[in-house]
């Protein structure tokens, strides 16, 4: 088990980058050592690692082979099987959050190319982008998006009717990019008369095993549901722990750390102290480039302290997710499962363009969802600790009349 970790660490560039970094800001901020174990987001730490082991259960047990088998079978064309994997990708971020949905369709897609010729490393880019578009729609498909709605007071279905503008723009890119990057030419199947193989009885007990997790997340005890799911795998599989990518938490906490040092740098708190009296496209233009250095959730996390929450602000942070690699939480974790190195520079041929298209097109159908519903927002408490938002349209700023108001509690 220590050979592979230890060769895992020494390939692991991206690794070597964070510890870099970790580094050269130790060096700029206080020296304080005993403060890093609080920075890092622990609790994401123990979900990872349980969804990592479920996976590689369910890969280990041979169900992928034979759902890939299934699935490459009965698509005709490349753009089809395409299409499906990202529309796939986008829904079950939806409700399941953008790192679990990707635990499923990456190994999937791994394995269907045992089947069929396809473009791997193209096709996980692009599920990579549909995790972050898909689940910028729900109250639950992300953390910030969790963070964002817990403190607005809507509800489940309002915050929704909030977001669907963005999620709606966002997808329809994604399938029209999709179009054309995927050609309509037939997929060619490698013929094999033998079916995989496969062990039912680990498939069952993996999925016995999530439920266990899942419940105990949801209980908020998810170290001892993770202690369930280890001992499960000591019991039924060992060599499902031996080949998990344990090298993928230590890239977590060096990069929570990294943020923590980052968070301390004087001038950047000195920068940030202004962002209450930015304009609408200020605020827009700051969380999507805080997004791109610190990650969407730890920019949502720093930017609360200055602003108070708006659709705005998560509308902002969502759109951070693309671009580049530290935006999302969720490319790192594409990237890293695809296990190929050319996939980490392509990657952003794509991400930045998208990038720039939501940056523009998302703030351009912000305002103009703003001025159709006369609601753009200015928030701010009340004594009661509740937010009121009183909407103008930006056509009307120099009215004194808000032209619609209501009340959110609780953010």
């Amino acid at each position: 088990m220590t050979l592979p970790f230890v060769q895992s660490l020494l390939r692991d560039r991206f690794l070597h980058l964070l510890l870099i970094i970790a580094c050269v800001l130790s060096a700029i901020v206080p020296f304080v050592p005993a403060s890093w174990p609080a920075a890092i987001d622990w609790h994401t730490i123990v979900t990872l690692s349980g969804l990592m082991l479920l996976t590689k259960g369910i890969e280990l047990s041979g169900y992928f082979d034979v759902l890939g088998r299934k699935m490459a079978r009965r698509f005709v064309t490349e753009r089809q099987l395409a299409i499906f994997m990202v529309l796939a990708a986008a829904l079950l971020s939806t409700f399941l959050t953008n790192d679990v949905a990707l635990f499923i369709v990456v190994p999937l897609t791994l394995t269907l190319k045992k089947w069929c010729a396809i473009p791997v490393n193209r096709l996980i880019i692009f599920e990579a982008l549909a995790v972050n578009a898909g689940s910028l729609l729900t109250p639950i498909g992300n953390p910030q998006n969790i963070l964002l709605w817990g403190r607005s007071g809507l509800s489940f279905f309002g915050f929704i009717g909030q977001m669907l503008p963005l999620a709606a723009a966002m997808m329809l890119t994604l399938l029209a990019l999709c179009w054309f990057c995927f050609p309509a030419k037939r997929l060619s199947y490698q013929s094999s008369d033998r079916a995989p193989s496969w062990q039912p009885k680990l498939v069952w007990s993996c999925l016995g095993l999530y439920v266990v997790f899942l419940t105990a997340l949801e209980m908020n005890q998810a170290l001892w549901g993770l202690a369930l799911v280890l001992l499960g795998f000591l019991v039924l599989a060992r060599a499902v722990i031996v080949h998990v990518d344990w090298s993928l938490l230590l890239v977590f906490m060096v990069m929570f750390i990294d943020v923590h040092l980052l968070t301390q740098l004087p001038a950047l708190h000195q920068v940030l102290s202004g962002v209450g009296t930015l304009s609408g496209g200020g605020l827009w233009l700051t969380a999507i480039g805080l997004s791109q250095v610190i990650s969407n959730v730890p920019s949502t996390i720093l930017l609360l302290n200055y602003v108070p929450p708006s659709i705005l602000l998560a509308w902002a942070v969502n759109v951070g997710g693309f671009g580049l690699l530290p935006g999302s939480l969720a490319n790192i974790i594409a990237l890293r499962m695809a296990s190929d190195r050319r996939i980490w520079w392509r990657f952003h041929l794509y991400s930045i363009p998208m990038l720039l298209w939501a940056a523009l097109s998302g703030y351009w159908l912000f305002n103009l969802s703003a001025c159709s519903q006369q609601n753009r927002a200015i928030i701010h408490f009340d004594r009661q600790d509740r937010l009121s938002g009183l909407f103008f349209c930006p056509a009307h700023r120099n009215r004194s009349r808000p032209l619609l108001t209501f009340s959110l509690s609780g953010i």
